[in-house]
């Protein structure tokens, strides 16, 4: 029997995967890397989606 997925809303620009560790190239002195994270600006790194609803319109 088929097992059903919650119905959760993800981001559209990340896919869901919210944050990105990049690295820079660099090394610290102890060998590991340097690295960036970064974060989704649409949906600040929660990787879901805010509906439709809660979003406000702007009239023009």
């Amino acid at each position: 029997m088929p097992q059903h997925a919650p119905n959760t809303r993800v981001c559209r620009d990340c896919d869901g995967h919210a944050t990105a560790h990049i690295t820079t190239g660099t090394r610290h002195r102890d060998g590991t890397r340097v690295t960036l994270r970064v974060t989704c600006p649409a949906c600040k790194g929660t990787g879901h989606a805010a509906p439709a609803d809660s979003l406000i319109r702007a009239r023009g």
